[in-house]
């Protein structure tokens, strides 16, 4: 795998993980609570290096060409993001407050950021469709290994990336109460919005 062909995932990669989405709103939510920005990025990670396992051993492609099992894991994901959604809406965080609504310890801060990205059906999409394109059948390395550094860069990019996104929710919204409640309304409702799309746009093909 060469050079350039790194480059041009590297470039498509940090296009698609700079997009607001779900993992977006997560970090968000975390980065206005005191000490969970860490653990909750850690979570996110997490659920794509289960995406990134699949992948290695094949199995993202026999997932993905199921319609029952995409169907049986958007559903889940799509539900999974309303409630925790909902949640954040009934309880905004604010800057240095305790992490009520993300879990009282560490673990469970990053068991729903694990559920966040990993029950997230774009991100099976995502090793699905993209990685293909950047694997060379005919090169030296096996495809295993291949997929694997492209999980581990995508996995390096979104750690960097959503630790930016949550500690400058916390540096920008720390003197502004108001503001952080209405940054974390909007992302609890970005979370309801996707899942609610998510789930429409399955049973559509359904």
């Amino acid at each position: 795998m060469d050079t350039t062909t790194l480059a041009a995932f590297l470039a498509v990669d940090l296009l698609l993980v700079f997009t607001p989405g779900a993992d977006w709103a997560y970090a968000i939510s975390a980065g206005l609570r005191e000490r969970s920005v860490v653990p909750a990025v850690a979570g996110l990670v997490a659920g794509y290096a289960g995406y990134t396992l699949l992948a290695v051993a094949g199995l993202v492609v026999i997932v993905a060409s199921s319609p029952a099992v995409l169907t049986a894991l958007t559903v889940a994901g799509a539900g999974y993001l309303v409630w925790l959604g909902w949640g954040v809406l009934r309880q905004p965080a604010v800057p240095g407050a305790a992490a009520e609504a993300l879990g009282s310890s560490r673990l469970r801060i990053m068991a729903r950021g694990a559920g966040t990205s990993g029950l997230n059906p774009k991100a099976l999409l995502l090793y699905f469709s993209l990685f293909p394109q950047f694997v060379d059948t005919a090169a030296g390395w096996p495809v295993a290994a291949q997929t694997g550094l492209l999980g581990t860069l995508h996995m390096t990019v979104c750690a960097l990336v959503y630790l930016l996104v949550g500690v400058l929710a916390r540096t920008v919204l720390k003197a502004r109460p108001s503001a952080a409640r209405a940054v974390t309304r909007v992302s609890g409702a970005m979370m309801i919005a996707i899942g609610g799309l998510l789930l429409v746009e399955r049973l559509a093909v359904v």
